[in-house]
């Protein structure tokens, strides 16, 4: 099924724009970036919006939830509802700390995994949403992670997160178009720009 809604997760406002937590709105910013349109606040879907119109006939919403990240259902419901989207027709791109940096693995349903983010769209939704995961690693000890999230990445990291980013964003055209195979075959046999934390 196509992809009409892309939401990237992370927390709003400067004191959280460059932390791990917040690659999801990277992805979202770079793809609005690339076609050339800004991002604007509505506050009926509690977010940033627009919407791309791609030269090959895929249309889709972008959105950066402003509710903080614990609350990020609530704007994706409120987007999707509007709109008559079905759950299978929205992917959530987010963190994930069982990931090194620069990997990135796309995945259809599933649990949350402890992310605040999706655990709350599922509460809204429910599960069998598409996931555009970005690995972020891990700093080894569950105690640490709250504070490692909200933390900037090396620059060796960032560098690793967004050669990810790019190869993920070549195969969301068909992603977004249904073929979500051939964007998985090929986004998996990526090599790993990983890099050691």
């Amino acid at each position: 099924m196509a992809v009409r809604l892309i939401a990237g997760l992370g927390n709003p406002g400067p004191r959280y724009e460059n932390t791990r937590h917040n690659v999801g709105f990277w992805v979202v910013d770079a793809l609005a970036q690339e076609a050339g349109i800004h991002l604007r606040p509505e506050s009926r879907f509690l977010g940033e919006t627009c919407r791309i119109a791609e030269s090959g006939g895929n249309e889709y919403w972008l959105l950066k939830p402003t509710t903080f990240m614990n609350h990020s259902g609530q704007s994706v419901a409120a987007l999707a509802r509007f709109y008559k989207m079905s759950v299978s027709e929205i992917l959530v791109v987010h963190d994930d700390l069982d990931l090194p940096p620069g990997t990135a693995r796309l995945k259809q349903g599933g649990g949350h995994g402890g992310h605040n983010g999706l655990g709350d769209i599922i509460s809204h939704l429910g599960a069998n949403f598409l996931r555009l995961r970005l690995g972020i690693g891990h700093p080894g000890e569950a105690h640490k992670v709250i504070d490692y999230v909200l933390d900037r990445p090396s620059r060796a990291e960032e560098e690793a997160i967004r050669k990810a980013m790019d190869n993920a964003r070549q195969v969301l055209p068909w992603a977004c178009a249904g073929e979500l195979q051939k964007a998985m075959n090929h986004l998996h046999s990526q090599r790993s720009s990983s890099t050691p934390i």
